[in-house]
């Protein structure tokens, strides 16, 4: 009796796994699907957050570079106000630059700009004197 007992307790046991795993294994299955596509949603999220943030930082990083730039030219426009009114009126001083660039260069080809066979500088210089 005692073995008849025990074998109907194994084969309860033997059927409910088995059924278990029929019943069981679906449904497993099911949720794991499920949680592999709430992992790749979360993952995907993550991913567009990513680049979302990345673009972010390079609109900004542009948009600094562009004011940095801006500044600059601002720099450069400035100091050549400075140069040009320092320039102004100084026709001498430039003549005397010209002339010690002339002198300084050795074994060169100078390209002058010319107007009427005399170089530029002069010509202006040449035309304001003959209205007088």
């Amino acid at each position: 009796m005692d073995e008849f007992i025990a074998f109907i307790i194994g084969t309860a046991i033997i059927v409910g796994l088995i059924l278990g795993a029929a019943f069981g294994i679906p449904k497993y299955r099911v949720w794991q699907a499920d949680y592999a596509g709430r992992a790749k949603l979360i993952e995907a999220n993550q991913t567009k957050q990513i680049q979302v943030t990345e673009a972010k930082a390079k609109k900004e990083s542009a948009i600094y570079e562009a004011e940095a730039e801006v500044e600059r030219a601002k720099g450069v426009a400035q100091a050549n106000q400075i140069i040009g009114g320092s320039l102004r009126g100084n026709h001498e001083y430039l003549m005397y630059l010209y002339i010690q660039t002339m002198e300084d260069t050795q074994n060169q080809v100078i390209y002058v700009p010319t107007e009427g066979s005399l170089p530029i500088l002069e010509a202006g210089r040449f035309s304001a004197s003959m209205k007088k």
